[in-house]
């Protein structure tokens, strides 16, 4: 563990979609898929994970960008995090995420780091980043999740083995907002519903989204619906730069006359996959944007949540958020 050495690999440098999609092909599993390598280099160079061959996508113009398109926006998987938070249209029309994506470590690490990077980022669950064989790395137990385990940045909601929470800040946002993501493949393009992109450790306890070997990220594209909508974005963290979210919230709402006639509310940092409120939700649909609202959807927030040893602050947080979300956005 902690080598910070390069293991040796080949390196393919593809300059167009069509040349990553056939080495991805070509290479499947063994081919590590590479945009500006902020989680990927960690993973490599304490050679916790190992791999052939490394596809660097960083050439590839075509996967870089935000651009309009018929019924909203499209951004390049590799548009880089500080391009988002600056870009006048995302900051216009889609704040939630522009947001969200300020809100990513550090501004070095924005500068570098891609939308599809932090999207398709691995759990930080310590455990499992260094090299300790549990569940998700093939072994047979979960180590946070014992009596003595260390779980106060985990799951208290979705776990199936795993204890592990999805990462990725914008994720939250682009969920809220029903974006969708555009895979390629050899076998052509397919679009998925955010919602549907990410998977918890019951559907797949090995991987975190539904990106299988050959398959490319190549573009997100977020609908018109909650363009101009009213917004509310807070992550709470152990610090203001660099650290991954205790808790999150990310909410688009619209209003007519103080009532709220639609909301769409997603935690992040508590369950293995972005966690949509559906409940608070319906409950304040054509309420007004009020205190009382605000309380009642804060008490709806964590029903049904199973908090460990180490995180049970985790659902007074969460609520918290959820009260400001309504009654701040």
């Amino acid at each position: 563990m902690l080598k910070d050495m390069m293991p040796h690999f080949d390196l393919y440098q593809p300059d167009s979609v069509e040349a990553a999609v056939d080495l991805a092909a070509r290479l499947g599993e063994d081919g590590w898929l590479l945009g500006a390598g902020q989680d990927s280099f960690d993973w490599l160079k304490n050679r916790t994970k190992r791999t052939p061959a490394v596809i660097d996508l960083g050439g590839i113009a075509a996967l870089k960008g935000v651009r309009e398109r018929e019924g909203g926006i499209e951004i390049g998987a590799l548009t880089t995090l500080s391009e988002i938070e600056q870009h006048a249209l995302v900051k216009e029309k889609f704040g939630l995420l522009a947001k969200a994506a300020g809100r990513v470590a550090s501004p070095q690490i924005r500068n570098a780091g891609t939308l599809g990077g932090n999207l398709c980022q691995d759990t930080r669950c310590w455990y499992y980043r260094h090299g300790v064989d549990c569940y998700r790395a093939g072994g047979n137990m979960c180590y946070a999740d014992t009596p003595e385990g260390q779980n106060r940045e985990h799951a208290i909601f979705g776990a199936s083995r795993c204890v592990a929470v999805q990462p990725s800040d914008t994720a939250n946002a682009i969920v809220a907002l029903e974006g969708s993501m555009v895979v390629r493949s050899a076998k052509g393009e397919r679009v998925i519903p955010a919602s549907q992109f990410f998977v918890g450790p019951a559907v797949d306890i090995r991987r975190m989204t539904v990106l299988e070997p050959g398959d490319i990220l190549v573009a997100v594209r977020i609908p018109s619906k909650w363009a101009g909508a009213t917004f509310y974005f807070e992550k709470v963290a152990d610090r203001n730069v660099w650290d991954f979210a205790l808790v999150s919230i990310a909410a688009a709402m619209k209003l007519e006359g103080g009532k709220i006639t639609d909301a769409s509310l997603v935690c992040g940092a508590v369950g293995a996959v972005p966690w949509r409120l559906t409940a608070v939700q319906a409950a304040i649909r054509g309420s007004t944007k009020d205190e009382a609202t605000a309380d009642k959807a804060g008490k709806l927030a964590a029903d049904g949540a199973k908090p460990l040893n180490f995180n049970h602050y985790k659902i007074p947080l969460m609520e918290n958020l959820v009260r400001r979300a309504i009654r701040d956005a």
